[in-house]
């Protein structure tokens, strides 16, 4: 069975940079179309980016597009998410995702979740 977990997390200053890492083991992650969402406290749930089966394909939601890149590493069973220029509003918890077939923004869409890294964004 597939599981995924994040690392690399942690505190970050206003527009700087921070790279989060999710490992994929079980299966291959190139099997998957994997995504980020996150969760800030009193929020939903919301889609961050994410990327197809081989890594080809990215799709961002808007307030990180620009900002944020989506890899994925299906030799190393990875995948990352490098956030640049980071926003006080970025803070959140970030949860790794993956799903048999195409990538999408839905979250209820994908069966396998990590237990989430925390962001804290100082300004």
């Amino acid at each position: 069975q597939v599981q995924v977990a994040e690392v690399g997390g942690g505190v970050v200053q206003a527009g700087e940079s921070l790279r989060l890492s999710c490992v994929v083991s079980g299966r291959t992650s190139s099997e998957y179309a994997m995504g980020w969402f996150r969760q800030a406290p009193g929020k939903e749930r919301e889609f961050v980016a994410a990327t197809s089966q081989a890594g080809v394909a990215t799709y961002y939601a808007e307030s990180v597009k620009g900002r944020f890149t989506i890899s994925k590493d299906n030799a190393k069973n990875t995948l990352d998410l490098q956030m640049n220029s980071v926003k006080p509003e970025d803070a959140a918890v970030y949860y790794c995702a993956a799903k048999e077939g195409y990538a999408t923004a839905l979250a209820g869409r994908y069966s396998v979740w990590g237990q989430g890294t925390q962001v804290f964004v100082s300004s």
